[in-house]
């Protein structure tokens, strides 16, 4: 049985990198593009499940674990939105930067360095952010499995990802990253990627019920990220667990 789902590789990768984590136009800068539409999708599906009335302060007192937090580029608009937000990272670089930019903006966001199955320190979250990173860990089911034991019963957990297409490969890898340079090269390896289905089937097993599933794509003109029925390159889920 695996013990550890961290890819020291993946780790060292963010790690080197982890002062861009801020910068809009750095090597983070897609991540700022995609944030607005993680953001209203995460946000919304919350107070629809949970039934949330709070126009100020819509995520008031839920607890959020955001799963790979890196920076906080998630992990501070949620506790902008009220939620009480502790973000993990298996990158010691990105849990200080992630720290000290909150301590900055005056947030109360508890962070640590720890991955799902060596984090002992919160249990029964109400909502799980697993955001562009079950494609960088060593090995999915146990992390996914690792990530349910710290949800609470009928909480939700959210899943973004790559689909692993040859249209992924063209874009999210050839594109991206040697192409439009958006993306340092190396960013992503395409056997890392993980079918919606196969996502299904993991989490099924793991007592969730798969809610909703929308595809995610990037519009030129606009320069901005929008929801799609086309799912074969990023898509984002929404899972509740039973």
């Amino acid at each position: 049985m695996k013990i550890s789902t961290i890819n020291k590789k993946e780790i060292d990768k963010f790690s080197q990198i982890a002062e861009e984590w801020w910068n809009p136009v750095g090597k983070f800068k897609p991540l700022h593009k995609f944030n607005p539409i993680r953001i209203s999708y995460i946000k919304n599906n919350i107070i629809k499940n949970l039934n949330l009335k709070n126009k100020n302060s819509p995520l008031e007192n839920i607890k959020i674990l955001d799963i790979g937090c890196g920076g906080g580029l998630l992990s501070e608009p949620m506790s902008r939105l009220g939620a009480k937000v502790v973000g993990i990272d298996a990158s010691e670089k990105n849990i200080k930067v992630a720290k000290l930019h909150a301590e900055k903006n005056n947030l109360d966001i508890k962070y640590f360095c720890a991955s799902p199955e060596n984090f002992k320190e919160f249990t029964e979250f109400d909502v799980i952010l697993n955001m562009e990173i079950i494609e960088h860990v060593e090995d999915v089911e146990f992390f996914l499995k690792s990530c349910s034991k710290l949800l609470k019963n009928k909480g939700i957990m959210f899943v973004a990802t790559l689909n692993k297409t040859l249209k992924s490969y063209l874009f999210a890898i050839v594109g991206a990253e040697y192409l439009l340079k958006w993306l340092p090269i190396g960013t992503h390896d395409w056997e890392k990627f993980v079918k919606p289905d196969d996502l299904q089937k993991i989490l099924e097993k793991n007592n969730f019920q798969l809610e909703q599933l929308d595809g995610m794509k990037f519009n030129l003109l606009k320069d901005e990220w929008s929801l799609s029925r086309d799912k074969s390159i990023n898509y984002i889920a929404k899972f509740v667990k039973n």
